[in-house]
């Protein structure tokens, strides 16, 4: 018999990610009734995404396992009628994605590039930064992709100090934990890199009391969640020049008012939420394994500890 999966992100995710994931299944042997709208009783999986329609999970009896479509699942992990096993997507694509965006951002900032790429006025006025080894990095988050990033800027020469809320251990990278651990993690940093997971632990993670530690003119580098930033602390703390530069990627409230003052900021940089895109190829092979497993009764990949909130 086969298998009913309810795909819910937008339209033109399914159009991309349909077919992919129909290969997959079949790479698996599993038959599978792939859809956007299947009653919920005869529902077996759900692959979700936070802008989707369901929202009340109590009519879905029959489902296995909810399979969120990105890292993120703060939107989902609090509602109460979702009683099924939750799993957040872990994949290349996003990894990979990530690393590259946070590595082309801290070495824009750490070489200066701007300087040269908007400063093209017939000025010969050269600049020689630090070497890498002389800018200390500080990755707020060390799950998958904040360990792969802190990894990756260790590599790059950078001296990186990594987060958590629990104690962690990457190689290469000094790793600190606990209220003490964010102060002294936080100190004299020249760049920070914020990939943590939102919880009401995280939110506003950098404020007012926060952003007075870094070094002076240090910069902020945001592609994790918006709330863990105090919008209007970060703002006077650009104001007072205690934060050089901050380039966000996630927001409160997405897409970004056109009259929010980052647009306006000199020295704001926003992108439109694309450091790490949940990619159709990468995603799939997650999603059908899970449902592999789901059937062959082995353990979920990535399942949502509810508790901790990711």
């Amino acid at each position: 018999m086969s298998l009913n999966v309810l795909f819910t992100a937008r339209y033109e995710r399914w159009e991309t990610h349909a077919p992919i994931l129909r290969a997959e299944f079949e790479k698996r042997g599993l038959d599978v009734n792939l859809s956007t709208d299947l009653s919920p009783e005869i529902v077996d999986y759900i692959i979700y995404a936070p802008n989707s329609p369901v929202q009340d999970f109590t009519p879905y009896t029959r489902t296995k396992a909810v399979m969120n479509i990105w890292a993120g699942v703060e939107t989902v992990v609090g509602n109460t009628t979702l009683t099924q096993p939750l799993t957040r997507m872990i994949e290349h694509g996003l990894s990979q994605g990530m690393r590259e965006w946070v590595a082309g951002h801290v070495l824009r900032h750490h070489l200066s590039t701007d300087l040269d790429v908007l400063g093209q006025d017939g000025n010969w006025t050269p600049h020689i930064p630090p070497l890498a080894d002389q800018r200390p990095v500080t990755v707020l988050g060390l799950g998958e992709l904040g360990s792969t990033c802190a990894r990756t800027l260790a590599a790059l020469g950078f001296p990186v100090t990594g987060w958590s809320r629990t104690q962690k251990k990457v190689k290469g990278i000094i790793c600190l934990s606990g209220e003490n651990g964010l102060q002294t993690a936080l100190t004299d940093a020249q760049i920070i890199v914020l990939l943590l997971p939102l919880t009401p632990g995280t939110e506003n993670i950098l404020n007012a009391q926060t952003l007075a530690l870094p070094s002076k003119g240090a910069v902020v580098i945001n592609p994790g969640r918006g709330p863990l930033i105090d919008d209007d602390a970060l703002l006077a703390a650009l104001g007072s020049g205690q934060i050089g530069h901050a380039t966000l990627d996630v927001f409160r409230t997405e897409p970004l008012p056109p009259e929010h003052p980052y647009w306006a900021h000199p020295n704001v940089t926003v992108t439109p939420h694309v450091a790490a895109e949940t990619r159709a190829e990468t995603s799939a092979e997650v999603i059908a394994e899970n449902i592999r497993r789901g059937e062959a009764g082995e353990p979920f990949l990535y399942l949502v500890d509810r508790s901790q909130g990711y």
